[in-house]
């Protein structure tokens, strides 16, 4: 069985259509041209303080012996933007690279730049912590060493999380999921809004976010609708053995009930299957075939059909 999983309601008359589209994952190609405009120039900006910090060190060296505690910080900036501007140029030519590869492609729902943006968030923080250390004075390869063992065991007590940013960032360098994509995960259904080292956000038809697991979507059955060309809408619904009506009459019910909306699902796709007959009354699954994603129109065959079959069953016809 499915664990429960975390739900979070929205605030109430919250725009989610607008939060979806605005999510800073979900972006179009403008939108890769101006942040990388903008990296360009802090990434300008970064190299000129890092240069003027390399400068002072080299001219200034007489200075760090009145002020120690100057040199700590130079020290300490000139490593953190050191570091930073490796991954920060790393980033920029990746990024080139990939927005010439898809140039006739759309990136709307694009994993790889998602992934891409983790690795380098992750990056950054460790360097920083690093730079706090050489801050307070810590001898790095000293307190590499020295933690070894501690790193070790801290390594197995956290291996739930490292497990979760493995998975996650397969999923964010694969095709198998993207944002946006309507999914079903085990017992759990919705579109993904946003796939992060930890878990995988998925906004459900009651507008709630439900927080998955990464560990979860590699161990639970993924079915994902909108990899597919079609839409299956299905049924199922017991009814008493004492109606008066056999499947055929059941099924010609159903499909009269629907027939104002004959031209939006495939045609003779429709059908009513018996699936189980037990003592007292039968299984039936009704099914057809939608010719797209869409969930407004999925919602109203649902309602429809239903309505239809509560009549059937409380009414007898």
């Amino acid at each position: 069985m499915t664990p429960s999983l975390p739900i979070i309601p929205l605030p109430f008359g919250s725009n989610v259509h607008h939060l979806y589209i605005y999510n800073p994952m979900m972006v179009t190609d403008e939108v890769y041209k101006k942040k990388n405009q903008k990296e360009r120039m802090l990434f300008l900006a970064k190299l000129l303080v890092y240069l003027a910090i390399v400068y002072f060190n080299l001219d200034h060296a007489a200075v760090y012996n009145k002020f120690t505690w100057l040199f700590r910080i130079t020290n300490a900036m000139s490593f953190f933007l050191g570091a930073n501007l490796v991954i920060s140029l790393a980033w920029l030519v990746i990024l080139s690279w990939y927005t010439r590869r898809r140039l006739n492609k759309p990136v709307e729902k694009d994993n790889f730049m998602l992934g891409l943006n983790r690795i380098s968030s992750v990056l950054n923080t460790i360097f920083f912590l690093l730079a706090v250390m050489v801050l307070f004075g810590i001898d790095l390869f000293k307190f590499v060493t020295s933690i070894t063992i501690v790193a070790a065991a801290v390594a197995l007590l956290s291996k739930d999380y490292i497990t979760n940013m493995i998975n996650g960032l397969i999923i964010m360098f694969s095709d198998q999921l993207s944002l946006g994509d309507h999914v079903r995960i085990g017992d759990y259904k919705g579109k993904i809004l946003d796939i992060t080292l930890i878990n995988l956000i998925l906004l459900n038809d009651d507008d709630e976010q439900i927080l998955v697991p990464n560990s979860l979507v590699f161990t639970a059955v993924v079915t994902n609708q909108s990899k597919q060309n079609v839409k299956k809408v299905t049924i199922e619904f017991e009814l008493d053995r004492k109606l008066p009506y056999t499947p055929d009459q059941i099924e010609e019910r159903l499909k009269k009930s629907i027939e104002g909306y004959n031209n939006t699902y495939v045609k003779d796709s429709f059908r009513l299957r018996t699936m189980d007959i037990k003592k007292d009354h039968v299984v039936f699954k009704v099914q057809l075939t939608l010719p797209f994603v869409d969930k407004a129109l999925e919602q109203r065959l649902r309602r429809i059909l239903n309505t239809e079959i509560i009549t059937i069953a409380e009414k007898g016809g």
